[in-house]
């Protein structure tokens, strides 16, 4: 299958709150135990800045108008300055196009347009659980930064968080 991508926009924002919220029941992604609502995740997306840290939403190359996943480039930790070089990055896709390239597809283009938002490092968290995500970070050269075990509790299911990074090159000056 075939993938593009494109800057999302405010109408795709109840679609990445649905894609968002399919992965919550699995427990395998997030430490959300309830379902956001588009009120919810708002300020968020009003927050992201297309030219330094855009939201970018994927769908099917005949298919442009069906949201089928998003990946965003996020503050890194708590969002002082020191740490915009890094970007933590967030890939979530829907249920149907898990395992099917768009997420290769969203997280390749990443790493190449990232030294264009002036990001020098990717960063991202992912549950030690969840085996396929930290296949395709590898995949993207990412290495394993760290462990924090039991960090999280999603209602007695206790998750150990793998910190995984990589360079991208020398921000724009």
């Amino acid at each position: 299958m075939n993938y593009g991508h494109r800057l999302a926009t405010r109408d795709d924002l109840p679609a990445i709150v649905d894609i968002y919220n399919s992965s919550i029941p699995d427990k395998t992604s997030t430490c959300d135990l309830e379902p956001v609502t588009v009120a919810d995740r708002t300020a968020w997306f009003d927050s992201s800045d297309p030219r330094i840290r855009p939201i970018w939403v994927g769908y099917e190359s005949d298919a442009p108008q069906i949201v089928t996943g998003y990946l965003s480039f996020d503050r890194f930790l708590n969002g002082r300055p020191g740490y915009d070089v890094t970007a933590d990055i967030a890939v979530y896709l829907h249920p149907e196009h898990r395992g099917s390239g768009q997420g290769s597809h969203l997280l390749g283009e990443a790493v190449q347009h990232a030294p264009e938002l002036g990001v020098r490092n990717l960063a991202a968290s992912i549950f030690a659980s969840n085996e396929a995500s930290i296949r395709l970070f590898l995949r993207h050269g990412f290495q394993r930064w760290g462990l924090l075990p039991e960090v999280a509790d999603l209602g007695g299911v206790v998750r150990d968080l793998v910190f995984m990074g990589r360079p991208v090159g020398a921000p724009r000056s």
